[in-house]
């Protein structure tokens, strides 16, 4: 009996002529994620991923690292033995004999997708039901809401026994949808727009902007921590962390105070653009939710995106708090981002920024900045931490 992971692909099924790509990522990823765990043979057939391991390891942890791996609809821990019934029969009371104690009603469901097998899918349900019933007199069958379900599925190399399966990450594998740079910031919703941007296959390069003295070294660590934590999802990232002190004093010195906020979030763009055009990446990912501070009103979301001509990805754009939040908890990264340790937009935010900023007026106020020196300062002192 061979414990083995089976990862069953979701959207990447749909996929056409360039499935083969997909799939390929999403090979890479599982043995990148399983590679943490020990030593796996990974492979695909049949729109599964079989992750066998070739040694002794931990294997609900590596179930666990399968959960995270973008591109899977579900996963599940299964043991391979020989395509014959009796032996399928073994295979079922050995390894799912515990489960099968603790309950009282049960259900099998069988998949044939080997058709040279000489039972039919209907066929083997039965069977395989009548002689687990009769090995475990104390079960009944229950077709409608049994207590436990033994999956059987007969594929190409073997059949495969489990119980009910669980959920997988989804979404396309890392990769497939090229890269862009997510300005991550020390608060709850950026660490999950990352999150969801990388769901869809974009391969992330965070960038934050940090205010030191102002901000402490603390608030930086906070943001290496949640880079930390979404690598499970997207693989390791590199940080780049960028000097903002003297762009916040410049702005606070000689620009309009209802205005400092969008004007910094002009010159987070400019800085994020010109990071992501060195490193070929085809957008920007902001946290952004609509009305949810006075920042990020349509009016001033609009001025802050009009200084980069690259296309800025929002997909919290329309969520409410509450779900931004649940989703914060569900990966991982809410109670590192509600640590109290502020960032530079916090320290500098005025008393009364405007809310419908006009952009003739901001491009005034920004007359009175050295912007491309600010810039270039800026980038030239950055800093690349690997998370």
């Amino acid at each position: 009996m061979n414990d083995i992971i089976l990862l069953k692909q979701g959207e990447i099924i749909l996929k056409g002529l360039n499935r083969r790509e997909f799939e390929n990522k999403l090979l890479d990823n599982v043995r990148r994620r399983l590679g943490q765990v020990g030593c796996f043979k990974v492979y695909a057939m049949q729109s599964t991923v079989y992750a066998e391991p070739q040694e002794d390891v931990d294997m609900e942890a590596a179930l666990e690292a399968a959960r995270t791996v973008f591109g899977a609809l579900s996963v599940v821990r299964a043991a391979a033995c020989e395509k014959d019934k009796d032996k399928i029969i073994e295979t079922v009371a050995a390894y799912l004999g515990d489960e099968i104690n603790s309950v009282q009603t049960f259900k099998v469901e069988s998949k044939r997708a080997d058709k040279r097998f000489p039972m039919s899918s209907i066929e083997l349900s039965r069977y395989v039901g009548g002689e687990i019933h009769n090995r475990f007199p104390h079960l009944k069958p229950d077709m409608h809401t049994p207590q436990l379900v033994i999956n059987i599925e007969i594929r190409d190399l073997a059949a495969y026994v489990h119980g009910p399966a669980t959920k997988g990450a989804g979404g396309l594998p890392v990769g497939t949808g090229g890269r862009m740079v997510t300005l991550l910031s020390g608060g709850i919703d950026s660490p999950v727009a990352s999150y969801m941007m990388a769901k869809r296959g974009i391969q992330l390069i965070p960038v934050h902007f940090y205010s030191h003295p102002y901000t402490s070294v603390k608030a930086k660590d906070k943001v290496l921590s949640l880079a930390q934590e979404l690598t499970k999802y997207c693989g390791r990232l590199k940080v780049e962390l960028v000097p903002f002190t003297r762009i916040s004093e410049e702005i606070r010195e000689k620009c309009p105070e209802g205005l400092i906020t969008v004007i910094m979030r002009r010159f987070m763009m400019r800085i994020a653009e010109r990071i992501a055009q060195d490193n070929d990446c085809v957008g920007l990912i902001t946290g952004d939710n609509l009305g949810q501070v006075a920042s990020q009103t349509a009016q001033a979301i609009a001025v802050a995106e009009k200084c980069v001509d690259m296309p800025v990805f929002r997909p919290l754009i329309a969520f409410d708090k509450r779900e931004i939040v649940d989703m914060a908890r569900d990966i991982g990264t809410f109670e590192t981002s509600i640590l109290p340790f502020e960032d530079c937009c916090t320290v500098f935010t005025p008393k009364r920024p405007r809310t419908r900023p006009k952009q003739d007026e901001v491009t005034l106020a920004e007359s009175k900045l050295d912007i491309e020196n600010l810039v270039e300062e800026a980038l030239n002192n950055r800093e690349r931490v690997p998370s």
